[in-house]
């Protein structure tokens, strides 16, 4: 199994939920979210992949880098802006 349908499984799930439960301010929220996670990700992935504290095997990635960390890698960053904005738009749901 490569890293691109191990990706496609977390976003599949992430986007079908998004999709259902997040709306209005909530888009914006996540948006501005998924820009600080994926600068994140960059800095930090780069980081411990280019340490080699964290290897991919070549031959199951896409061979589209940003610096030496793999695409696939922004994936999980996305899911979880995904699912926690959700998450947490539905449980402030009650606050007013």
């Amino acid at each position: 199994m490569t890293y691109l349908i191990v990706d496609a499984y977390f976003l599949s799930a992430a986007a079908i939920v998004a999709g259902i439960w997040l709306r209005g301010r909530w888009i914006g929220v996540a948006a501005k979210s998924l820009t600080v996670m994926l600068a994140m990700t960059a800095v930090f992935d780069n980081l411990i992949v280019g340490l080699g504290i964290v290897r991919y095997h070549t031959e199951q990635t896409l061979g589209i880098n940003i610096g030496v960390a793999p695409i696939e890698d922004f994936g999980y960053s996305i899911a979880a802006v995904l699912l926690i904005t959700t998450l947490w738009s539905k449980l402030s749901q009650g606050e007013k």
